[in-house]
Order: structure tokens, then sequence, then C-alpha cells
């Protein structure tokens, strides 16, 4: 009856984030690609020989001119840098290819990571961790680390280079002012840096005032129904107008300082540059320290690209610190230890549907009262069991538990006479469905959302058969589409009704041998209720069902009927038995609901 289930497939990360720093992290995720990026390094080098190599050029055309030296060494000169910027075009694509195939690969690993963890993480984690969260976690922070790779090694790997090669050439053609360079610059940069750093608060203020506006406005348009209905279109407008006015004077106020900032640091740059100018052109001038005309123009020229290469590293920090910020945020789902626990235990390979709570309780984390207490229940194959009780009474808690969400915190559950805690859960539910109070569609069509998971999918008279015990062909036929018609987001161009007869039949389809019906007649109108009604009855025969609802419709036809009470069962049996004791069920029945 029952085997070892094979593993999954792991992912990249499955077992190698354990909380170290993200760059180790990132290093681990490009291990695959090490010898591309090596690679794409080595030509970026080469493709960026122009930016580096221009100033010492125009420095010997220079010198050419001034002190007459041969005609040859100007068209040498000429030729040597036309042909590394003809070379530029090559090797910038294959350094593109090679840079976005790496960044890219990484990306997908990464994204394919936080989507396994989600499928294996438990049910708690995704109560607790809202769907948004992950989401972001999923395209925001993945796109933040790409981001923070492709402009650390485009802009990064520029700027270096450029430090480099500048104070190679410098060191190589007018090595006395080396020490000036190595001092002069890295001051300027920080100088421009501490001008900036007046824009952070600015910045964050005009961030904050966006994001007020961007609750705002989802509010304004969640809202618009009530708005329109009582006439409140004015009140509406004039609270999205004052955070507009809010929006407007940070703006203004950030463009200000922006503007302040862009000229004080040009003006700052250019006074040094004049002075790099100035001071370089006075050496040479009076033939000091062996300085050319031509190396004036390199050291003014050098002095200015050094100085911005420098800027561009430090600009780069806080891409760097979000993206690493982002490779944390990401390591939170990575790291998560609540998992779903299935790996070497025994598979189901059948089922009877024979099912024993024993002495079962359950307490939620941090909840001080259990939610469930000493659930003693036997449900034979076959058998409908119709669990009632106000709000709060446990119901839910038990079609967890079956479904295999939570595990109980006390007693046990047996599955044709095995513990439940000892079964991989994932073979148990392919003989089980569960078709819930709203009827869960995704952006496709009839046919893809009906016969979601089945392997090899269904041929069509298996899929018509479902369709039409479960009363769906009543409105599929009317369709411009048939069964291939586009359901839209959450099954947007669908009834309530007609969802939960597509629920239906996507569990009629899968043949379960075990039924979770969680209030699944609930808020519909007597016509729908009654076609559901219909083919519920198609679908609950032959199986054990698990019945949660509080329309008297619903339950009254099931073989047991159990009454729940803060946990505890108070009172068992069919509808007929129950009323006829006067008990707790009885007196619930004024408004013909139950609970």
């Amino acid at each position: 009856m029952q085997k070892p289930e094979s593993a999954p497939r792991s992912s990249p990360l499955d077992h190698h984030y354990s909380g170290e720093h993200p760059l180790r992290t990132l290093a681990y995720l490009f291990r695959p690609d090490r010898r591309r990026l090596l690679l794409a390094v080595a030509v970026f080098s080469f493709k960026h020989i122009p930016v580096w190599l221009l100033p010492l050029i125009t420095a010997n055309i220079i010198d050419v001119v001034v002190d007459h030296k041969p005609v040859a060494e100007l068209w040498y000169n000429a030729g040597a840098l036309v042909f590394v910027l003809v070379l530029n075009f090559p090797l910038a694509m294959l350094y593109a290819r090679l840079m976005s195939t790496s960044i890219r690969r990484m990306g997908r690993e990464l994204r394919s990571a936080l989507c396994r963890r989600m499928q294996y993480l438990s049910i708690g984690y995704h109560a607790r961790v809202s769907a948004g969260v992950l989401q972001t976690k999923v395209v925001r922070d993945v796109e933040a680390v790409e981001q923070m790779t492709q402009q650390s090694a485009d802009l990064g790997l520029g700027a270096i280079m450029t430090l480099l090669g500048g104070m190679v050439v410098i060191g190589f053609r007018t090595p006395v002012v080396l020490p000036v360079f190595v001092v002069v610059v890295p001051l300027a940069a920080l100088l421009v840096r501490r001008l900036r750093s007046r824009i952070r608060t600015n910045n964050e203020a005009f961030r904050l005032e966006i994001e007020r506006l961007s609750s705002r406005v989802g509010e304004m348009t969640t809202l618009i129904p009530i708005t329109r209905a009582h006439g409140l279109e004015r009140t509406a407008l004039h609270r999205v107008d004052n955070t507009l006015e809010r929006v407007l004077t940070a703006g203004f106020r950030l463009d200000v300082l922006n503007g302040r900032f862009g000229s004080l640091s040009w003006i700052l740059l250019n006074t040094m540059a004049v002075g790099c100018l100035t001071g370089s052109a006075i050496v040479a001038y009076n033939g000091w320290l062996g300085i050319s005309a031509g190396d004036v123009v390199m050291i003014s020229s050098f002095f200015t690209a050094l100085t911005t290469s420098l800027m561009t590293l430090m600009n780069l920090t806080p891409i760097i610190a979000k993206g690493l910020e982002s490779v944390r945020s990401v390591g939170e789902v990575l790291q998560a230890p609540d998992l779903e626990s299935n790996e070497g235990k025994m598979s189901v390979a059948r089922t009877e549907g024979r099912i024993d709570f024993q002495r079962m309780g359950f307490t939620y984390p941090e909840a001080g009262e259990p939610s469930v207490r000493d659930f003693d229940l036997t449900v034979r194959p076959g058998e409908t069991v119709a669990l009632v009780g106000a709000s709060g009474a446990g119901k839910s808690t038990i079609l967890n538990l079956l479904i295999g969400f939570i595990r109980p915190t006390e007693g046990r559950i047996l599955l044709d006479g095995s513990d439940m805690a000892a079964l991989d859960l994932r073979t148990y539910r392919r003989f089980l469905s569960v078709v819930p109070q709203e009827s869960i569609l995704f952006e496709g069509s009839i046919r893809e959302n009906v016969t979601y998971g089945l392997e090899g999918g269904a041929d069509d008279t298996a899929l018509r058969r479902a369709l039409e015990a479960a009363n769906a062909t009543e409105f599929i036929d009317r369709l411009p589409d048939g069964i291939d018609t586009v359901v839209g987001q959450r099954g947007a161009r669908l009834s309530g009704g007609q969802k939960q007869r597509l629920a239906i039949a996507r569990a009629l389809i899968r043949d379960p041998r075990i039924l979770v019906l969680d209030e699944a007649t609930s808020a519909l109108d007597n016509k729908s209720e009654g076609l559901i009604q219909d083919a519920l009855s198609r679908l609950v025969e032959g199986r054990t069902v698990f019945v949660v609802a509080h329309r008297l419709s619903t339950i009254q036809n099931a073989d047991r009927i159990v009454v729940m009470d803060q946990g505890r069962i108070i009172e068992a049996g069919n509808h007929h038995e129950l009323l006829a004791r006067g008990g707790a069920y009885a007196t619930t029945l004024q408004p013909r609901r139950i609970g």
C-alpha cells in the first residue's frame, strides 16, 4: 500500500543559504558562471582602453605639434586611437552578452529557489506572511539584486579601470605628479560627497510622501463604489488633493536642493580642475619637473576623469547596499525553518478513506487556549460527516488538520489505520479534493482550470462528463469559446455560482477518495445553490466527505452531524436523531441556519 517517496529536485540555494554574508551568497549564485565572468572582465578591460588612452594620445599629439616632431608620430597615435575605438563595438557586444547571460541566469535561479521554497513552507508560515510580501521578494528584491550586479559591473568596472589606467599612465608619463593625484582627487570626490549627503533627508521625505500618495490613491480606488453610492466624490478628491499638495511641496524642495547641489558641485570640481590646469601649466612654462605642454592637457583631463570615477564608485554605495539588503530579504524565505516535513516518510499508494481522530487536540502558537481538544471521531469509508457549531468552535481547524496544513499538538489522526504523522502528505493529497467557500481560479481557460495539476491532462470526454455532473455545461455552452473561454484573473468573468461549479468539476475529474466541502454553498442565491446542491449530491457519492456549512439544506442529508463547541464534540448523530434529542443542534435551527 505504501512506499517511500523520492525527494523533489533541489534548488541551488536550498542547502547552501544559511545566513552567511550576502556577498558569499552572491558568490555561490555566480559560481557556475565564474569563467564567463572572468572573460567578461577581461573583455571589458580591453573595451575600456579608449577612456584612459585618449588623454595620453592627446598629450602625444600636442607634443608632436609643439616640438615639431616627425608627422609620422601623429599618424601613429591617431591610428592607434581609431583602432581601439573601432574595436570597442564588438567587445561591447561580447561583454554585454557574457554579463547579461550570467546576471539573468542568477536572477532566474534565485526566483526559482524562492518559488520552490514557498511551495514547501507550511500553511502556518503563509498565514503569517502576506502574499504581497512574498511577491515583492520574488519580483522586486531579485530585481534589486540584478540591478546591483549590473550597475556594479558596468559603472563600477568602468570607474575602477579608469582609476587604474589613469594612475598607471600618470605614473609612467609624469611620475612626479602622482602623489598630488593620490591626495587631491580623493579629496575632491569627498568634498562633493559631503555636499550630496545633505540631500538624503529630503530624498527620504519625498519618498515617504510618494508612498502616502500611493496608499491614498489605492484607498480611493477601493472605495469608489461606496464614494459614488453616497455622493462623496468631493470628499475623496479633497483627501487626495491634500496629499498631492504635500508631494508638490516635498518635490519642489528636493528639486531646489538638487539644483543647488548640482551647481555647487560643478563649480567646485571645475575650480579644482582649473587649479590643476593652471598649476601644471606654470610648472611646464617654467620648465620644472620635465612636464611638457601635452602633459598639462593630459593631467587636466585625468583629474576630471579620475574624480568622476571616484564619485561613481561612491554613488554605487546605496545601490550596492540596497542590493545586499535584498539578498538578506530573500534569505528570510530561504532560511525559514517552518517547512512541511515529508522527506523520508511513507507515500500513500491507495486509500480506502477511513479516518480516525484519536483524542486529538491542537493549540495555535502563542494561543492561550487550544482550538481543538479531546476530539475522538471515527469516519467510515464513504461516510459523509458534517461539522457544525458557532464561529470559533474549531470546525476550520479540524479541516486544516485533516488536509495536513497543520499537525495535531495532542493525539493523532489515522488514515486507514496508519498514523498520518508518518506519511508523506503530498502523496496523501492526491486522493483528496477540497471545494472551498470561494473557488480559486487562475487566469486561464475553463479547461486549464478544471484539469489543473492532472498528470497527462484529461481527454475531452472525461472533462465534459465532469462539467456535466457539476451542472457547469449549463453556462459553458453559452460562452463564445466554450471550455476554452478565458475566465479572467481569479475568475473575474464568472459569477460566484459558476466558479463553484467549476470547483466541483475540478474535484470530480480527480475522482478523490476523501472530499472536503468548506462552506461550498455559502453566499449563493437560491438558484445557484440548487444547481450546486444537485452537483454536490453526485460528487459525494461513494466518497468519504467532510462538510462545514451553515445552511441547513447543505448538512441535513449527512450520514452524521457532529456538533462542536469550544473545540469539543458535544453531540453527534443524523439530522432526525439530533432533532429528537432537543439539544444544541435543535436549538440552533430557528433561522434554519447552523452556527
